[in-house]
């Protein structure tokens, strides 16, 4: 059996500098990552959708998440990456012997990069029920990660149908940022094993607070892979530095991934006595912090065609 994939996800701990991401990119294949990932996030994309300029509260609870516009689209706009950037990631990630990988958040966005060299392509959680998307992405790459949180399980298996006959490793998470230990329901890695023999494990758990028993937990479990955010910066430096692993921390997963399953096991238990704790249901309902995210970022990015938004889940050709 081979060893479980590695991805270190880049996200926007690169502030948008193309030095920071080839010391990142770097650091990543030096320290055990399989893939390093960027985020193909367009700023342009970003979808004006009132609610969430003042957000919504009832008697002290959040019903809409308070997310101003103008303030998200000068924020990312300071972290766009360039074609002519996202080229270079591409080969820079070769000549550092990794797999260079992206997410795509819309169609247009898929098509500006599909020729560029990215070996595997990342589906955003939120996007996993956007089917058209799928369809399109599975035509431009033979190798696809689809993040399930956040999605109900007829989406899933309706997305499964959608890949059908693809290379396609679904991976359970928590839209949880950060996510604590008793809410990971790592029981979901085998629910998921009914639409992909492979089945791995994007962690937003805060590794200040958890170290890296999440990861090493779903590794115990059999994941086929682990996506971790990834840092060479200081936690406040980013929006994702607090649940984004080190260096050295990636490098203790690999070396943790590298064991037999049976020593994984054994590790978790003088590690993670509590680590039952942490397996939760196979199937749930969402929580209301989960609703609350899907709602924001389910639609939150666009295809811009002819001054018109198309989302990635209507079935619109253009």
């Amino acid at each position: 059996m081979s060893s479980p994939i590695l991805i270190a996800e880049c996200c926007q701990n690169h502030n948008g500098d193309r030095e920071i991401l080839k010391r990142m990119i770097h650091a990543a294949a030096e320290n055990g990552a399989d893939y390093v990932k960027i985020q193909a996030i367009r700023s342009g994309e970003l979808t004006h959708r009132a609610r969430f300029d003042e957000g919504v509260e009832e008697n002290g609870e959040v019903k809409v998440i308070k997310r101003p516009f103008a303030a998200e689209q000068a924020r990312l706009a300071k972290l766009d990456l360039s074609l002519d950037d996202e080229a270079w990631f591409v080969e820079e990630c070769w000549r550092a012997g990794v797999g260079p990988m992206t997410t795509a958040f819309t169609r247009t966005g898929a098509r500006e990069v599909k020729d560029l060299g990215y070996e595997a392509i990342k589906v955003a959680s939120y996007d996993c029920a956007s089917y058209p998307l799928l369809a399109e992405l599975a035509e431009y790459w033979s190798k696809l990660f689809v993040s399930t949180g956040a999605t109900y399980d007829n989406e899933i298996a309706n997305a499964a149908k959608v890949l059908e006959g693809t290379d396609v490793t679904f991976l359970h998470c928590v839209t949880i940022y950060p996510t604590p230990l008793s809410d990971l329901h790592l029981r979901r890695i085998s629910f998921l094993r009914q639409f992909s023999p492979q089945v791995g494990y994007s962690d937003h758990s805060k590794p200040k607070e958890t170290q890296l028993k999440a990861s090493k937990l779903a590794l115990a479990l059999g994941a086929s892979c682990v996506e971790r955010h990834f840092t060479i910066l200081e936690d406040d430096q980013t929006k994702d530095g607090p649940v984004s692993v080190t260096p050295s921390m990636l490098a203790e997963l690999r070396e943790f991934a590298d064991l037999s399953r049976r020593d994984r096991m054994q590790s978790i238990q003088e590690e993670y006595p509590e680590w039952e704790e942490a397996l939760g249901n196979a199937t749930r309902p969402l929580s209301h912090a989960e609703k609350l995210n899907r709602d924001y970022y389910r639609g939150r990015f666009a295809s811009l065609a002819e001054g018109q938004f198309i989302y990635n889940w209507e079935d619109v050709d253009f």
